[in-house]
């Protein structure tokens, strides 16, 4: 699914592409150009689309806490470990969301390889996967408080996803910057 929703957002930016735009593209040099600058707009999308997702699992989150907060001994027990699952959503959200996109315009202080964008997109692809996982987590989160189930497990999971999502992101990061 991640994969075909990576291809649909370009799908759509190249689809609207208007007749002024077909004109422009038969100028030798800037056909490349505008086809970098829908990619440019693809990731953008992404990115907030991304970072949407991500703000909603934090609400749920946040709601989560409240459930756990009217009793104060769960409260207690497990205030540290949703900090820091919140902390570490916080912190992904603020990365998505400043983060440079995966095409460099021409006047851009970051450019980015041709070949590292196919390296963009898989991780681009992972980042769904990573929201999916993390949604997921939510999901067990919120049914262990409900169930008296193992709140302390889930959390773990939670955390996990929420750490490799973060690390996953540097990774991204890092070849937009060309440090690899």
């Amino acid at each position: 699914m991640a994969k075909e929703y990576v291809g649909d957002l370009y799908d759509k930016i190249v689809g609207e592409a208007g007749g002024f735009t077909n004109l422009l593209s038969k100028i030798p040099g800037l056909s490349g150009y505008m086809e970098k600058g829908r990619r440019r707009e693809a990731d953008q999308l992404l990115r907030e689309t991304l970072a949407s997702s991500l703000e909603a699992s934090r609400l749920r989150l946040s709601g989560i806490h409240r459930e756990l907060s009217r009793d104060i001994i769960l409260a207690m027990d497990y205030a540290e470990e949703l900090g820091r699952a919140d902390s570490r959503l916080m912190g992904l959200i603020g990365k998505i969301k400043d983060a440079p996109v995966g095409y460099a315009g021409f006047f851009d202080a970051v450019k980015v390889k041709e070949d590292d964008l196919a390296r963009i997109y898989a991780f681009d692809e992972s980042m769904l996967n990573h929201v999916d996982e993390i949604d997921a987590s939510i999901d067990a989160l919120m049914n262990a408080v409900r169930d008296n189930g193992d709140i302390n497990a889930t959390l773990r999971r939670l955390n996990t996803a929420l750490q490799l999502a973060n690390e996953d992101f540097a990774a991204r990061d890092s070849v937009i910057k060309g440090v690899q």
